[in-house]
């Protein structure tokens, strides 16, 4: 069936799907499979889908149709959080040949064998119980890898179905991370974002993130490391610390908010409230001049009443928050908020949406301004886009410089010079100093 062994991702979602993306590819190659682009005939297609996304069932179909116009005779696998939790329903999809679910997502070569004598649309792998934990990185996509370190939640957000699709939460070990890490430099990738679902509820025995962090310091060859989104209750002053202290973990922090009204936060079920989150990232704040910080802030969520929501719009702006995520809230199944009294209209909704992503450009803006004129360290993409190389700084300034095939992945001092129609900041290298590989 499989004559070109030929296979094309596309991949929903986070950060985390990613690198599950790419280890299954990694995992297809050791029997033969080469990678096509999505929009190439390909005999294998893997839509690795995500549950978070509001239309999810809408662009699974999207999706699916494209892979069979393309290749009508291609075998089309369905995995990810969207197929853990429906996984029925994507089976009768025309077109779907196969489902894997959360245990068994990983196992696609073996299940590839022998499919003469498997049904169309036959699931996998969809016990949500004694999950398995599989170690999983990206490679080759981006100028940064995205390393896994822990998967599934114990935090029953009244919002939120990741526990559903995802299990309990589950940890690698410390050993195993430490040489993923090591494979990712050997192929000359200089940074590495850590993720998972609840990064900071990693445990390997007695050790925690903050010890995680230490080790990664000393991998040879990673010269910086993003910390993706981590619950503000789990900051502790041991990680503040170390990324105050470290020469290679960036001054930038994600700390999901969602809501800036403590009746809310109550009823989302979240694990702090809106003092512990000003403490945090005020203290942030103060040990880290410097630090970028982001927040997710969910709008619409039953009970938001116009003074509630007012209340949130406050919150986030009196404190030093440089940019916002914002979800709209919407219905899932099998989860608590949908019996909430309190409904919040779809047009208010997105009205209080588009409120808040103003906000966030500004907020933005005012990050980016406070740094014009400044010399900063910037990791470039490989990307041409229309002459110019995109990167980020360490604090995660979103910077633009005439295109160099010598400035291609590379770490260089600028400095930064002003705001484009786009909203990156231009700059130029800074001269007579050599590509910079320590801090």
């Amino acid at each position: 069936m499989f004559k070109g062994k030929t296979v094309s991702f596309h991949t929903l979602g986070c950060k985390l799907n990613f690198a599950e993306s790419s280890t299954i590819f990694r995992q297809l190659n050791e029997i033969g499979f080469i990678k096509n682009d999505f929009n190439q005939e390909s005999d294998l297609y893997v839509i690795n889908t995500c549950s978070v996304t509001q239309n999810a069932n809408k662009e699974c179909r999207r999706l699916i149709k494209k892979a069979k116009r393309i290749a009508p005779n291609s075998f089309v696998v369905i995995t990810g959080c969207f197929a853990q939790l429906k996984p029925k329903s994507i089976s009768e999809m025309e077109g779907v040949d196969m489902v894997l679910g959360a245990n068994d997502k990983f196992n696609l070569p073996n299940l590839l064998l022998n499919l003469e004598n498997k049904k169309v649309g036959e699931i996998h792998g969809c016990e949500i119980t004694n999950l398995n934990y599989t170690s999983s990185y990206s490679l080759g996509e981006r100028t940064r890898s995205f390393l896994k370190i822990q998967d599934g939640c114990n935090y029953p957000c009244t919002y939120c179905t990741i526990p559903l699709a995802r299990g309990r939460s589950r940890c690698d070990t410390i050993e195993n991370i430490l040489k993923n890490a090591s494979k990712i430099a050997k192929k000359g990738i200089k940074e590495i974002v850590i993720t998972g679902v609840n990064i900071g509820e990693f445990r390997d025995g007695n050790k925690r993130f903050s010890d995680l962090l230490k080790e990664l310091e000393m991998v040879d060859g990673i010269e910086r490391y993003r910390i993706s989104s981590i619950e503000p209750n789990l900051i502790t002053d041991e990680i503040i610390e170390t990324v105050k202290t470290s020469k290679k973990f960036l001054p930038h922090f994600h700390i999901p908010l969602q809501s800036g009204n403590d009746k809310i936060l109550g009823k989302m079920k979240r694990r702090y409230r809106t003092s512990l989150y000003k403490d945090k990232v005020r203290k942030i704040v103060s040990e880290i001049p410097d630090v970028c910080i982001g927040a997710d802030v969910i709008v619409g969520f039953p009970g938001e009443t116009d003074e509630i929501f007012n209340s949130t719009l406050n919150f986030i702006k009196e404190l030093p928050i440089s940019y916002l995520h914002v979800f709209s809230y919407s219905e899932r199944e099998n989860t608590l908020a949908i019996t909430f009294e309190g409904v919040v209209e779809k047009q208010k909704r997105s009205e209080r949406s588009k409120m808040l992503r103003i906000l966030s450009e500004k907020l933005q803006r005012a990050h980016y301004q406070k740094y014009l004129g400044t010399t900063q360290t910037a990791l470039f993409e490989q990307e041409n886009k229309n002459g110019f190389l995109l990167g980020f700084t360490d604090n995660y300034i979103k910077v633009k410089i005439p295109f160099s095939e010598d400035l291609v992945q590379k770490k260089i001092k600028i400095k930064l010079h002003s705001f484009d129609d786009n909203g990156l900041v231009t700059c130029e290298p800074i001269k007579n100093i050599s590509h910079v590989s320590n801090y």
